[in-house]
């Protein structure tokens, strides 16, 4: 399902002046600590051809004792590496005054962190703020797996008159251990990109990862699964950095990782779609075969709903689920099914049944 709005979205970046292959990558420091950092980073990673500089100067951090930046000082930083590097220029910003100092700054993109995402007040206010300035706004997926929260900043910015708008994944924050510092959910953004073909998004492994050791991986994926371009943090020295250091790399070490990606094309040159198409009619076949499935399902679930209701029997039998999800996810291993796949698919049958089986009881 697409979005209510017909976003007529225009590509952030002008591909004739920064390139015209994928992925774009946008690189720097997390912090911008010291001028000597800053500038010493941008240097090295134009060397490489990296066109456009990221550099938080406003870290919104989860703890007040944490390193937030060194604030507007940075701004002349940037402007020094624009002069000497020629790049584009890319920063955080999370409130009005941000804003204004960036723009006055001659900042080139601006990013709208996770946190701030997830506060349609705040999205409000500094979309009002840009109302006349087409600047492109790279806008990064709240702290919480919500595609309509995602969606509904994209579209504050729209309504202003914004139409650079790009979308950013850096992956979601849970309680639960992981081997990621922010987990993927890889389904959120593929929907995003579903609900609005026209949007560019980005990949920033950096947050999703949190551990430099999984960076390459991250970002394979994101590449395979078409992702336009990468976020990624760069310093000259990532152990000694003020914030984020486990997650940094150095100039050189992109250089390596970007030359190993495996690039794909949605279609390369001289390839036939007849086999793909053949592919994709049969699995159209197994839909159909899966929903015929699904609907002779519900129809046995409404009888048991009914016979429930006449005979005063509770919904929910608690140890007639857990078997049929025990057996389940025991045939699905036998047939090389990911166990959290089958889980998830049988958790949402079993949900629709009590929701019919819940009409039934109360006549609805």
């Amino acid at each position: 399902m697409k979005t209510n709005l017909n976003l007529n979205l225009k590509n952030i970046f002008d591909w004739s002046i920064i390139q015209e292959d994928k992925p774009i990558i946008i690189s720097g420091p997390c912090s911008a600590e010291t001028e000597e950092q800053t500038i010493q980073t941008a240097i090295a990673l134009r060397k490489f051809g990296i066109k456009i500089f990221r550099a938080g100067i406003w870290k919104p951090r989860t703890r007040p004792n944490s390193f937030e930046g060194v604030g507007s000082i940075a701004l002349e930083w940037l402007k020094t590496v624009k002069s000497e590097t020629g790049m584009f220029l890319a920063t955080e910003v999370a409130n009005v005054k941000h804003i204004y100092e960036s723009l006055k700054a001659g900042i080139d993109i601006l990013w709208i962190g996770a946190r701030t995402t997830a506060n349609p007040f705040a999205i409000q206010e500094i979309a009002e703020a840009l109302k006349g300035i087409d600047i492109p706004i790279l806008i990064k997926n709240p702290v919480n797996p919500d595609v309509n929260l995602w969606i509904g900043a994209i579209e504050r910015f729209y309504k202003t008159g914004i139409t650079k708008i790009g979308a950013i994944h850096r992956g979601f924050s849970t309680y639960e251990k992981s081997i990621y510092r922010n987990i993927p959910q890889w389904q959120i953004p593929v929907e995003l990109k579903t609900r609005i073909p026209e949007i560019p998004l980005l990949c920033d492994p950096s947050h999703i990862s949190g551990n430099r050791q999984l960076l390459k991986d991250i970002s394979q994926k994101a590449i395979d699964l078409n992702f336009d371009g990468l976020m990624i943090e760069t310093h000259p020295s990532p152990d000694k950095a003020w914030s984020d250091a486990k997650q940094q790399i150095t100039p050189n070490s992109l250089k390596h990782m970007i030359d190993n990606l495996v690039i794909r094309e949605e279609l390369p040159k001289g390839i036939s779609l007849d086999t793909i198409e053949d592919l994709r009619y049969r699995i159209d076949q197994c839909d159909d075969e899966l929903l015929n499935i699904l609907e002779k399902r519900m129809n046995l679930v409404h009888s048991i709903g009914i016979y429930k209701k006449e005979n005063k029997m509770t919904i929910l039998q608690p140890g007639r689920w857990e078997n049929v999800i025990g057996k389940s996810i025991e045939r699905g291993l036998k047939k090389n099914l990911n166990k959290d796949f089958i889980s998830n698919i049988f958790k949402s049958i079993h949900q629709e049944s009590i929701n019919k089986q819940n009409k039934i009881m109360n006549n609805r």
